[in-house]
């Protein structure tokens, strides 16, 4: 998509998490998961910014992707928290608070990938607080 393209590409983290979660530890898939997309992230950002010439190309969605198992990792998915925790990554990986920006600072295609980890932690630990304060029985 055009416009937008990190919130487009954003929504192709939330079926990732939920093939993640069907596993016998989710816990422990999102982990896993969320450390080999990194790693794997890592050439696949490199390989956007040679093909399009640029720092962090808004083409390449895999960093955001990437991000989603992070955000779940000890919240179960379903349409509530799925809004929420999409709401909440969207806001902390656009306005780039503290941590997102300074990892955003790491050059190169680690630093593509570092920013969206670090968003994720923090709408993570956002989505927690919420979910056991406010939505878990």
């Amino acid at each position: 998509m055009k416009k937008a393209p990190g919130t487009w590409g954003s929504l192709g983290g939330l079926p990732v998490v939920w093939l993640l979660q069907l596993a016998p530890a989710p816990e422990l898939a999102c982990g896993t998961g969320a450390v080999l997309m990194f790693l794997i992230g890592i050439p696949i950002c490199a390989a956007g910014m040679r093909h399009y010439r640029a720092a962090d190309p808004g083409h390449v969605v895999f960093d955001e992707i990437a991000a989603f198992p992070i955000v779940f990792l000890l919240v179960p998915i379903n349409w509530m928290t799925a809004l929420l925790g999409f709401g909440l990554f969207r806001l902390f990986d656009i306005s780039k608070p503290g941590p997102v920006r300074w990892a955003e600072k790491i050059p190169g295609a680690t630093g593509v990938m570092a920013d969206d980890t670090v968003a994720g932690v923090l709408a993570g630990v956002a989505l927690t607080a919420i979910h056991v304060l406010l939505l878990a029985p």
